[in-house]
């Protein structure tokens, strides 16, 4: 049950803010856009995320993550994510539950360049097992930009995040953190995107996702891709911190 522990943590995949409109959506993956959930509308949204490939002893992790994020005046939305880590092994098995609530404002946005920024946060704190593990806070700074090119131009993403924990949480290397978000979206056609975003850093957000988003009717969205972590194959691939990620959101 110890390693179980250490394990989940090791894993940890941040679940930044989420939202959505008919045609997009405020995050991609992992890391998030400048979109933002309009006024008077909500997002809710359900993850699932297996380990695979698993561990030689059978043992494997899952994820699973439910979010709501409703719009606001301002350009402003305001979410909570209850992501849940469980690891199954032959006969036992172990559960690590979190509460994420994250605000995000889009703070300019020029539809003739194709040019948005937007600034939001998030703050991570346990459920249970608190021993070991602390509460800590993300920032994060964004720029987007959309080409204009034909009927399908891609949307390009870069920003920086920062993290700010209070104690030597095993999900960090140290108490502070600083580093770089980057994002693609390429359209292939008026529903059917393909997608890609990473955070940089060996750490708890530090993932490498591509993959597929499928604008669905009645304002729904389907994304599906394989989370990759940034130290996957350090140490032997002791961590294995590679997981399949999907995912259903509908706006309402």
């Amino acid at each position: 049950m110890k390693n179980f522990k250490i394990i989940a943590l090791g894993l940890l995949l941040i679940s930044i803010l989420l939202g959505g409109q008919a045609m997009a959506q405020s995050t991609i993956f992992n890391i998030p856009t400048t979109d933002t959930v309009a006024k008077g509308k909500a997002y809710a949204e359900f993850d699932f995320l297996p380990q695979v490939p698993g561990y030689d002893d059978g043992s494997r992790l899952y994820l699973y993550n439910p979010r709501l994020v409703v719009g606001a005046p301002g350009n402003l939305e305001f979410g909570v994510n209850f992501p849940t880590y469980n690891l199954r092994s032959s006969g036992d098995s172990a559960t690590f539950a979190y509460i994420q609530p994250n605000a995000k404002w889009k703070f300019y946005y020029n539809e003739n360049n194709g040019i948005a920024l937007a600034g939001g946060g998030i703050l991570n704190a346990p459920l249970n097992r608190r021993e070991g593990q602390d509460t800590w806070g993300l920032l994060y700074g964004l720029f987007s930009k959309k080409v204009k090119t034909g009927n399908y131009g891609p949307r390009f993403h870069a920003g920086v995040y920062g993290v700010l924990s209070s104690d030597e949480d095993p999900v960090w290397t140290e108490r502070r953190h600083v580093g770089a978000v980057l994002g693609y979206e390429q359209p292939v056609s008026s529903k059917i995107s393909i997608v890609a975003d990473w955070f940089s850093g060996k750490n708890a957000v530090g993932y490498f996702t591509p993959g597929i988003s499928i604008t669905l009717p009645k304002n729904g969205l389907l994304n599906a891709g394989y989370s990759i972590g940034n130290d996957s194959w350090e140490n032997s691939n002791a961590t294995r911190n590679r997981l399949i990620m999907l995912y259903y959101g509908i706006t309402f």
